[in-house]
């Protein structure tokens, strides 16, 4: 990954290969970023994403493989415990069109990734809800 800093956006590029989820991961500890609001595009060659039950309060990962094209990956940068926490979402599309999507599990990239991380200013931290079965802003 190589990145550049304007004043308090990262513009990013992920190679071939490389990992979404633990770049982002690793730039926040590298940077101390607390938080910031994540988008970005690129083309990837396996990823995994889940969907939340509300009603069991479990994520179902689905993971496909092949070469498909980010259609969005948006999200949240936080903290839990005072370490780096990544929310994002994330949908991708196929050679024929189909996308599908989900929460963001891991994407590996197969060409580059472009991202965009805009930091903001102050933290937000991440607490658990036993009612929920998420890690929540804890507003406290």
């Amino acid at each position: 990954m190589e990145y550049r800093k304007f004043d308090g956006t990262y513009v990013l590029r992920l190679d071939p290969d490389e990992e979404i989820c633990g770049q982002l991961l690793a730039l926040a500890e590298k940077e101390g970023i607390a938080l910031a609001q994540i988008s970005g595009l690129g083309a990837v060659k396996a990823f995994t994403v889940g969907v939340f039950d509300t009603k069991t309060k479990e994520y179902h990962a689905n993971a496909f493989e092949g070469p498909y094209e980010i259609v969005s990956l948006t999200g949240t940068l936080t903290t839990q415990d005072g370490k780096p926490y990544l929310h994002a979402h994330f949908a991708a599309g196929d050679e024929k069109g189909h996308v599908v999507g989900g929460h963001l599990n891991q994407a590996v990239v197969s060409a580059t990734a472009e991202i965009i991380l805009n930091r903001i200013s102050g933290t937000m931290e991440r607490k658990f809800s036993e009612e929920i079965g998420l890690n929540l802003f804890d507003f406290q």
